[in-house]
């Protein structure tokens, strides 16, 4: 449906950048292959990740509906990815034309809200464990597994640290004192939950 119109298709190497901090939105991105950070680098070079979306997600769409430029980069975390991008005018036309994938993308984004409140919520939290665990727990539950240890972590220890604002060190010695507590468990250095 993208390339109908007028999609094309962009491939992207690993820390290149789809779109960064104050530039003007000017297309809707959807990706294909590969995984994506939105996030941004403070001044002492330490990274914020907001985001980590993945093949299938759509990444910078809601700017497209206001006049302001990108408050975060979008930066590519993996080799040989692939993004599709449509220009803004033809986005619109697409949700012009089917109200049904409008309905879609708004539930996309209202998913999206809720994980990122959810987020913000555990970044403003001053215990440091529960902003890991409840990190782990909102994945889990937006992914919709129950049992115990029956959810693989996607992410690296530094990435949860980026994701919760902590140091690296730290996200470490609480994911060993949840495995000691059996909260979770480490298989090959993956983190099951």
């Amino acid at each position: 449906m993208l390339f109908r119109y007028g999609g094309e298709l962009l491939r992207f190497s690993k820390n290149d950048f789809i779109f960064r901090e104050a530039e003007t939105p000017k297309f809707y991105y959807q990706i294909i292959r590969g995984e994506v950070k939105l996030n941004n680098y403070q001044q002492d070079g330490k990274e914020f990740i907001h985001s980590l979306p993945t093949v299938g997600h759509c990444i910078g769409e809601t700017f497209l509906f206001s006049d302001s430029p990108y408050p975060v980069n979008a930066e590519v975390m993996t080799d040989d990815s692939e993004v599709m991008r449509l220009t803004r005018s033809k986005f619109f036309e697409l949700l012009g034309q089917d109200p049904q994938i409008f309905r879609k993308l708004y539930h996309y984004t209202a998913e999206r809200m809720y994980y990122r409140y959810v987020m913000m919520n555990l970044i403003t939290a001053s215990d440091p464990v529960h902003k890991v665990k409840g990190l782990m727990d909102c994945l889990k539950n937006y992914h919709k597994k129950t049992g115990l240890y029956s959810y693989q972590i996607p992410y690296t220890r530094k990435e949860m640290a980026s994701l919760t604002n902590l140091r690296v060190e730290t996200v470490i010695r609480i994911i060993k004192n949840m495995e000691k507590d059996q909260l979770l468990q480490i298989r090959n250095r993956k983190i099951f939950y």
